[in-house]
């Protein structure tokens, strides 16, 4: 489902739209929005924020509804149930209005405080200003190195320019949102997304503060699956891996067999052996097997987007007119 402003709100020109995608943030959210409003409204009288609660289990929708109530410029989009990070960004950037749009997440690891130095670099003719990090407060030791290999092993898979050390906080122009809008993956790997797209892009570094009430809805499971959106979304290597494994393995079974006969009529020396079998066996068929589970990855991918199944579905929201998601895409 997708949802437009009414009338009313949409005939209003606004500069710079907020998305905030919010999981179990209700600790936070009134220092969130104050450091959001003390940083956004130097910079234009006519902002908006959208926050997307993406079926959080404390009372973080209730205090949605309260901020929404006494500020018309906050909007909020509550999920039937928990759809994932890149899927609330995705539906707060289908109902943004703005000129220049921020992705910023809710647990305020990303301080607002750097929106205005963004704009900034927006209103210097760049169509996409993304926020890299310089320093990572408050992480594991375990999470930093698992972060930086991933960024570096996908540079060096994919074709295009993904910047390392940067996550979904950046600005985007209006034409960036437009064709995001066109790119329906049910795998979403926004920030791939961006890169491909192209565009004038920059950078501004920042120091990343640790998270201050809480634990991050990032499990291992859920970056694993996380990275594989973004390798199997950008890159066609694993698949050519997987070709090259099969051609080299087929090379040494050859080889193998040529030794084998060579010894048996030349050497006269059999070659025999429990042991030897058995690592063969288990060495071809891991081997298999995992090249068997790199092409499902990309096959079940293909299959959740052939069942043309709604992203996200929306429950409740102060945003007024209902549409079909497929039709605000196809325009």
């Amino acid at each position: 489902m997708n949802l437009e402003h009414d009338p009313k709100q949409s005939s209003e020109t606004i500069e710079i739209s907020v998305v905030v995608p919010i999981f179990n943030e209700v600790e936070i959210l009134a220092e969130l929005y104050e450091r959001l409003q003390r940083s956004v409204a130097p910079l234009s009288e006519n902002y908006e924020f959208i926050f997307v609660n993406d079926g959080s289990k404390d009372t973080s929708f209730l205090a949605l509804q309260q901020l929404a109530a006494k500020d018309d410029r906050v909007f909020y989009i509550n999920f039937s149930r928990n759809f994932g990070h890149q899927k609330a960004v995705t539906a707060g950037l289908d109902h943004c209005r703005g000129n220049a749009v921020v992705i910023i997440d809710g647990d305020l690891q990303d301080p607002p405080e750097l929106i205005p130095e963004l704009y900034q670099k927006y209103k210097e003719n760049y169509q996409v200003v993304y926020a890299k990090r310089s320093k990572r407060k408050g992480e594991s030791f375990f999470k930093k190195v698992t972060a930086k290999v991933f960024y570096r092993i996908l540079k060096k898979l994919t074709a295009i320019e993904i910047p390392v050390d940067t996550g979904d906080f950046r600005l985007i122009d209006k034409k960036v949102v437009h064709y995001l809008r066109q790119m329906p993956e049910q795998n979403k790997f926004i920030r791939g997304q961006i890169a491909w797209l192209g565009f004038r892009q920059t950078q501004v570094e920042y120091v990343r503060d640790e998270r201050k009430h809480g634990t991050t809805g990032y499990t291992f499971g859920k970056m694993l699956s996380f990275a594989l959106d973004g390798i199997t979304g950008f890159s066609n290597q694993p698949l050519i891996l997987v070709t090259k494994l099969g051609f080299l393995i087929s090379l040494l079974s050859l080889l193998v067999i040529f030794y084998a006969i060579f010894a048996h009529y030349v050497l006269d020396r059999t070659i025999t052996g429990w042991t030897s079998l058995i690592v063969s066996v288990l060495f071809i068929g891991g081997v298999q097997l995992f090249s068997i589970g790199i092409i499902g990855e990309y096959i079940g991918r293909i299959n959740n987007n052939a069942q043309n199944r709604p992203p996200y579905i929306v429950d409740t929201t102060n945003l007024k007119k209902s549409t079909d998601s497929s039709q605000k895409r196809a325009k």
